[in-house]
């Protein structure tokens, strides 16, 4: 039998991402695994695509900034001083910080920044996702659909082996 992708299913997708160009973003080499019917688990209009969709079809979407990973925000990039990091130091590292928003005391957002620059004894971070600023072009072809567990339902999520729980 071969299910429609619809509310309270799980999708695993093979996918691909490119920028406008064609150039390869992301190359995908984990399938992707979510919950369809709104449970954010991807991005909406990836979701509403897929809908009604079967085992071997594909889509495209085409996605701006604000759809994907949202638009680059220069006040994610930070310049610190070189002594605060370790001495293997390079660009690409990775480091979480929180991001200092004046309007949230309580929920500080915990932002990875990434190590761009380093020079003159200071470090440029960039909190700002890789993919941000960019569209993005996902390619999408449905590889199996089943029914959600319940559990999985109330979780509003997939079970994946990093979150077992024992009950």
């Amino acid at each position: 039998m071969n299910m429609q992708v619809a509310k309270n299913t799980v999708v695993t997708l093979d996918y691909n991402v490119t920028d406008l160009d064609g150039e390869l973003v992301d190359a995908g080499q984990e399938p992707l695994v979510y919950l369809h019917g709104g449970y954010d688990d991807i991005f909406p209009m990836i979701e509403e695509a897929m809908h009604g969709k079967r085992i071997g079809e594909s889509v495209v979407v085409k996605m701006q900034p604000d759809d994907a990973f949202g638009e680059y925000d220069a006040d994610l990039v930070q310049l610190e001083d070189r002594a605060q990091f370790p001495q293997e130091l390079q660009v690409g590292m990775q480091f979480e910080g929180v991001s200092e928003g004046a309007d949230n005391d309580d929920d500080e957002d915990v932002l990875i920044y990434r190590v761009t620059e380093i020079a003159d004894n200071k470090v440029v971070l960039d909190g700002n996702h890789p993919l941000a600023g960019m569209a993005l072009v996902f390619t999408c072809t449905v590889t199996d659909v089943r029914p959600a567990t319940a559990d999985e339902i109330s979780r509003g999520h997939t079970h994946d082996d990093s979150c077992d729980e024992e009950d």
